[in-house]
């Protein structure tokens, strides 16, 4: 699989399109040649195309005729395109028997099946930190009990090799489908909440003197470096913020702070509201 000229395409490349065709590009086990995306109007595709090089991935604004060519589909529009390219006997007769995987928030499998009945189908959230290869991707797909039709079952191997393609931008795992919408509005929204709280923090530290550069920087390394310490310990985050609160101390008195704020239900809320309207998309 993937191994013909134009075999993968990334329908609707924009920005995660692009992170996930540079991702390939730098893991280097699909060749460029073997990748076409498409763009909805022709200067898009011609700024892809200058963007890509001569050796890069083709790019055009025939999503009929790249599908066709290609064994795997990687549907990266937006949740309110999904009908209009996706709905139409054409593109259906294009998809048949093919692996189809779709990023799209709120667009369920259910939908997908609807509209591609004769295809695999799996769905992927990722994030903006695949940009810089340090994304975070959830998986999932239909199983026998679930599948509207057995040509909707992704098997094993195009699981396996939807994996590859998005390790190439960060990790990813498998999930359940119900569990989708949580992960759109934990892991698809999240690194805009994690700024939101990065600039807050920068902004204590201007208010106590610190210039905004110095500020920013120190506090998104804060954030790096304490997401590595949960990433890579398997420490829980309260045994990790106990190793940095001692008795009568600067960062008890902080934290005391934040709980007076209600941090924590309002950051566990704001994750229950995305998820809600994560819901309604498709």
């Amino acid at each position: 699989m993937l191994d013909a000229a134009r075999s993968l395409c990334v329908l609707g490349c924009g920005t995660m399109g692009e992170a996930i065709v540079g991702g390939l590009a730098r893991a280097g086990w699909l060749p460029a040649a073997n990748v076409i995306v498409t763009a909805r109007r022709e200067l898009v595709a011609a700024q892809l195309r200058a963007q890509f090089g001569p050796d890069g991935p083709a790019a055009t604004t025939d999503n009929l005729g790249a599908c066709r060519e290609a064994e795997v589909v990687l549907v990266c529009l937006k949740p309110q395109r999904f009908a209009e390219v996706l709905d139409n006997d054409a593109m259906r007769a294009a998809l048949a028997g093919k692996l189809v995987i779709s990023i799209a928030a709120g667009v369920t499998l259910d939908t997908l099946a609807t509209w591609l009945p004769a295809s695999a189908i799996i769905r992927a959230m990722p994030n903006t930190p695949s940009q810089i290869g340090q994304g975070m991707t959830v998986l999932c797909r239909f199983d026998t009990r679930t599948a509207p039709q057995p040509s909707n079952l992704a098997s094993d191997e195009q699981l396996a090799l939807t994996l590859k393609i998005f390790e190439s931008v960060g990790r990813c795992l498998e999930l359940e489908a119900k569990l989708m919408d949580a992960v759109t509005g934990l892991n698809g929204s999240g690194p805009a909440f994690v700024y939101i709280m990065l600039e807050a923090m920068a902004d204590g530290g201007v208010m106590m003197g610190l210039p905004r550069d110095v500020a920013l920087t120190i506090a998104a390394q804060v954030f790096r470096g304490a997401a590595s310490m949960v990433l890579e310990t398997d420490l829980h985050p309260a045994a990790l913020k106990d190793q940095v609160t001692t008795p009568a101390g600067c960062t008890i008195a902080g934290i005391l702070t934040m709980e007076d704020g209600r941090i924590r239900s309002v950051l566990a809320r704001t994750v229950q509201e995305a998820a809600k309207v994560a819901g309604s998309l498709g």
